[in-house]
């Protein structure tokens, strides 16, 4: 089964100025497919189009042209949005809660009973190692902790597929370890996964297959099990236009 399908997507950004106008195409042509169940990571350099993409991919913009596909059903739709959790790279939080007062108010928010938004926030919580922190206020987070806190909100409402943006950027590297556990912990649940990031080596520790997003163009999609070479060789060599 096929979680996400892209089908010539691309994204053209136009900027006004007084007398001129620049386009930007942010993605070209973008052909991608994603199986369920399986975690798939969308590695670039800064501006190479990942956060575009997963932008596009959940609603936030709307494509110049091409189509995106969840599940089988084009989108946007409405009864698709359920089914899907979002993290951006900096998400925001009401600062002055605590992690149980957020955790319940956008348990509110998604139309849970009460006794299961109790449920859902202890076994979220729970999984992003933050239980002991319950009653803390955010704005006694650690970067790690609202990270964190973050992936425990997207997973309030038990979404089949999470699309995860920079989810260890600005993590110190006890952070990065809970982070990788918990994407781990989540792919032995059977969630579909999609993450950007431009740690090579953690791609190559969480992920099933790897797509090296360059210039918004997808150049090479990896299969990880089995890889003979090394990728960050393989990544370096595909932006090398770039780095070198």
């Amino acid at each position: 089964m096929v979680a996400i399908r892209t089908e010539n997507l691309t994204k053209i950004y136009i900027r006004k100025h007084l007398f001129s106008s620049k386009k930007t195409n942010a993605l070209e042509n973008l052909n991608l497919e994603i199986e369920h169940r399986k975690v798939f990571g969308l590695l670039g350099l800064n501006g190479s189009g990942k956060t575009t993409l997963l932008k596009l991919l959940v609603g936030l913009l709307f494509p110049t042209k091409g189509s995106v596909y969840i599940f089988g059903q084009k989108f946007p739709h409405l009864s698709l949005l359920s089914r899907i959790g979002y993290l951006p790279e900096f998400p925001c939080f009401l600062m002055y809660l605590t992690a149980s007062e957020l955790l319940h108010f956008y348990g509110k928010l998604y139309g849970l009973s009460t006794k299961e938004r109790e449920k859902r926030v202890e076994a979220t919580l729970d999984l992003v190692d933050l239980k002991e922190n319950r009653n803390d206020r955010l704005a006694d987070f650690s970067k790690g902790m609202l990270e964190r806190i973050g992936m425990a909100q997207v997973l309030l409402h038990d979404p089949e597929l999470l699309i995860l943006d920079e989810p260890t950027s600005g993590l110190d590297p006890l952070g990065i370890k809970k982070m990788r556990q918990t994407i781990l912990r989540l792919k032995e649940e059977g969630k579909t996964i999609l993450l950007s990031s431009h740690f090579v080596t953690e791609a190559e520790r969480v992920c099933d297959q790897v797509g090296i997003l360059h210039k918004g163009k997808l150049k090479k999609i990896v299969n990880m099990r089995g890889l003979g070479v090394n990728l960050e060789d393989l990544f370096t060599e595909t932006v090398s236009g770039d780095v070198l």
